[in-house]
């Protein structure tokens, strides 16, 4: 159970390395930690037995954070006294147990326990989680570094750079717009990404992959085909999301005339919507958040799917280290895993020994339990939480639109 009201929480007890598969394991309480990474907000949750063996999941912010903690109150006497290695059962109990689909709020804090329930059932087993879903399917995880946004071809050069250098990585995502896209004349915006693109990819290594993220705000689907027409010269890895998600339809039409591969599927919360997109032939690549889904166990399922498809999943990942081990638990046993975002991260106090990439790729720990990574509780004992949220943007004219 959460205590928000005195944010005073227990450190985890030390946990066994295995438990004998016979013997009886036990949900005692949930718990969440408001803490941060760097300085956007995060919000961490422990799922406990009474064996002593703890899992860690991190649920996505959409904000507000604060309510997390009613939520995971209210899920947690559906958990209380169940055997957390019946993790698909749990799942279905948490999504059973609402008349109405949960919801943003609701499937983060799904998914952040069902991970916490895959840490203990890989714990419990001596297992990495990788290992109960079939096994590694590959021998390490390709990572594409973003949320560089768009900084001028001066800076963005040794930006990337040092990250080939440090991390070996060599795949990237931008933000195309140079200039404003909601008052500026659309040709000047997609004249603009043109040149940017064009520049950077005369002074970077021909190698390098690009990719650009339009961010949702294209409100007309002409303007969407229009920037990634100005972009398809210089082969963009993809062209993601430039147009709202709820309208299935649009993104056949839109797919059908763009020669970039078109990539989206952060913002749906399900295979059945997943379904939808790429029965109208709506994507080229989809990108689910294991965060925002409901976490590993709805995500395996929209890679199955979209498999069916013959459509890869790069998923989408701009939170914190160990949602990053999450995915990286994920793709080790995806066939059909393309590429994962993310996010270089230079201060983040509550993890001990975060995946970092080596190469470009980030390395399975075969000898390591559960995600294989180590939450420093004592950190958590202090509330380390800030307060960021998305604000609307206000348009020359007054009216609002997404950011």
């Amino acid at each position: 159970m959460t205590d928000t009201s005195t944010k005073q929480y227990a450190t985890a007890k030390a946990a066994p390395t295995t438990i004998a598969a016979a013997a009886p394991l036990k949900i005692t309480a949930v718990k969440a930690y408001f803490q941060r990474v760097e300085e956007r907000p995060r919000v961490l949750v422990s799922v406990e037995t009474d064996a002593g063996i703890v899992g860690w999941g991190e649920a996505y912010n959409h904000g507000p954070d604060k309510a997390y903690g009613p939520i995971l109150d209210y899920f947690f006497p559906l958990l209380e006294g169940e055997d957390p290695r019946r993790v698909t059962f749990l799942h279905s109990k948490m999504m059973h147990i609402g008349r109405f689909p949960p919801g943003a709020l609701g499937m983060a804090a799904i998914a952040a326990i069902d991970h916490a329930l895959w840490d203990i059932a890989g714990k419990a087993n001596g297992l990495p989680v990788y290992q109960l879903l079939g096994g590694n399917v590959r021998d390490q995880i390709r990572v594409y570094a973003t949320a560089i946004y768009h900084p001028h071809p001066d800076e963005a050069v040794p930006l990337l750079m040092g990250m080939n250098e440090k991390y070996g990585i060599d795949a990237f995502k931008l933000s195309p717009y140079r200039v404003d896209p909601y008052s500026a004349r659309w040709g000047l915006v997609c004249k603009a990404a043109g040149e940017y693109f064009r520049d950077l990819r005369a002074r970077l290594p021909e190698h390098f992959e690009i990719a650009f993220d339009a961010h949702a705000v294209i409100q007309e689907q002409a303007h969407a085909v229009q920037l990634a027409q100005a972009l398809e010269p210089y082969e963009p890895m993809f062209f993601e999301e430039p147009m709202r998600p709820e309208h299935m339809p649009v993104w056949g039409r839109l797919k059908a005339k763009l020669n970039v591969p078109l990539a989206t599927g952060e913002s749906l919360y399900n295979r059945f919507e997943f379904l939808a997109l790429l029965q109208e032939g709506g994507a080229d690549i989809v990108q689910p958040d294991i965060a925002v889904v409901g976490g590993l166990t709805e995500m395996r399922r929209i890679a199955e799917v979209a498999d069916a498809h013959f459509v890869p999943v790069a998923p989408h990942n701009p939170m914190g280290p160990l949602a990053t081990a999450h995915n990286l638990h994920f793709a080790a046993a995806c066939p059909n895993f393309k590429i994962l975002e993310y996010k270089v991260t230079n201060d983040c106090p509550w993890i001990k020994d975060p995946y970092l990439p080596v190469g470009g790729h980030l390395q399975l720990r075969p000898d390591r339990p559960g995600w294989g990574v180590e939450i420093d509780t004592n950190v958590l004992k202090v509330d380390d939480y800030v307060h960021w949220e998305r604000q609307a943007y206000v348009k020359p004219d007054g009216s609002t639109a997404y950011s």
